[in-house]
């Protein structure tokens, strides 16, 4: 884990605070700061992939639970426990233990979020189980934009070259990517249910839009990659709590038996194999897109996303075989076209940053000048 020094989540002192800033910025050039981002976008990518592809695993096989869908989504937080306790008391590679510094106020907020995040998960399942493919990415695709709106607004991120033009190639991207599927419409989708589906996916994409800038600014009384994790946990746990109670209320947990049993068609054990991977990949994916939130920007967690989406059309061409013409493949470019030109400025950012530093130490100028020109360019 990397550690950085905790003090109160809710008021410290002015002088800490710059001290914390400039130590986050120094970190933000270093190895350790590296590795760690790529850690995270290997557990998003890996994620995100993946529940998507064991998704279509489980509706392609007869699998129709949108209960089973949205419990699957924040079940596995018992896998974050590891990296949370094990530096501590079997590595003994921290001096840090498990939830120091965790505040009531802080504590409060997760369980706020994590009850969000289970009405979000709620909504994304069954706007999953109503609309098509091509109308589901269309839709989700909206949250980008609304993203850099409420990023704007609420942690007054600035608005570049970069972010914006990034922004809407994916868009665009998207809006192919639907167009391409739209044959993917399934059977017999009735008008009330598509409004349903419709309003769901729409909701589902505003709520995640909104969690991303309010996790970068609850991550801004954040002092180590530890807190982080043992937020998700708390939020995990929370919306685990509330798909849990919508379950038991609403008779899903027999309507997974039931369907382990005579529904999916390739028998109880695959069934089950089905569900704990669903669970494993995605811990990755929320986890990823924590830590992404974290490192970077709320924007920039976005758009790894976004980005996404392509990717996952790719996972279904490689894997099932899904068709792949020329709109799909233009998506796919226009994707990475966006993502690549992002991640390039962010390079060139940093680098500046770098330099930057590095000017102030042999130079002797003020750090604190040095830190609100960074932060003028943040992406």
């Amino acid at each position: 884990m990397m550690d950085i020094s905790v003090q109160s989540a809710s008021a410290p002192p002015q002088p800490q605070i710059h001290s914390i800033q400039n130590q986050k910025i120094s970190n933000s050039t270093s190895r350790g700061y590296m590795i760690l981002l790529t850690i995270n976008y290997v557990c998003l990518f890996l994620g995100s992939v993946s529940a998507s592809l064991l998704s279509k695993f489980y509706f392609n096989h007869k699998g129709n639970s949108r209960w089973v869908s949205t419990w699957v989504q924040s079940a596995g937080f018992p896998l974050l426990l590891f990296p949370v306790y094990l530096p501590y008391y079997l590595f003994k590679c921290t001096h840090r233990r498990p939830f120091s510094g965790f505040t009531p106020k802080l504590f409060v907020l997760s369980v706020a979020i994590g009850f969000l995040l289970a009405v979000n998960n709620l909504l994304f399942s069954w706007g999953n189980s109503y609309l098509p493919v091509s109308t589901s990415s269309l839709l989700l695709s909206s949250q980008l934009a609304f993203n850099l709106i409420l990023s704007v607004i609420i942690v007054k991120t600035k608005i570049t070259f970069q972010n914006l033009n990034c922004v809407v190639l994916l868009t665009l991207s998207s809006v192919l990517l639907a167009l391409g599927s739209s044959h993917d419409k399934p059977e017999g989708l009735t008008r009330a249910k598509y409004f349903v589906g419709f309003f769901c996916t729409v909701g589902a994409g505003l709520l995640f839009a909104l969690y991303l800038p309010v996790m970068e600014m609850i991550y801004k009384k954040v002092y180590c990659y530890s807190m982080v994790v043992e937020m998700q946990v708390v939020m995990e746990v929370a919306a685990t709590v509330l798909a849990t109670a919508g379950m038991g209320a609403d008779g899903g947990f027999e309507e997974m038996r039931k369907e382990s049993i005579h529904v999916f068609d390739l028998g109880e054990g695959a069934y089950w194999w089905t569900v704990v991977l669903n669970v494993v990949t995605w811990q990755l994916c929320f986890m990823g897109t924590a830590g992404m939130v974290y490192l970077t920007t709320s924007v920039t967690g976005g758009i790894c996303m976004t980005a996404l989406l392509s990717m996952n059309v790719l996972g279904g061409v490689l894997v099932y075989g899904d068709a792949f013409g020329g709109v799909k493949a233009v998506s796919t470019l226009l994707c990475l076209w966006g993502f690549c030109s992002y991640v390039y400025g962010m390079y060139v950012k940093m680098k500046k940053e770098k330099e930057l530093d590095a000017t102030e130490v042999n130079g002797g100028h003020d750090p604190m000048m040095g830190m609100t020109q960074i932060a003028a360019g943040r992406v």
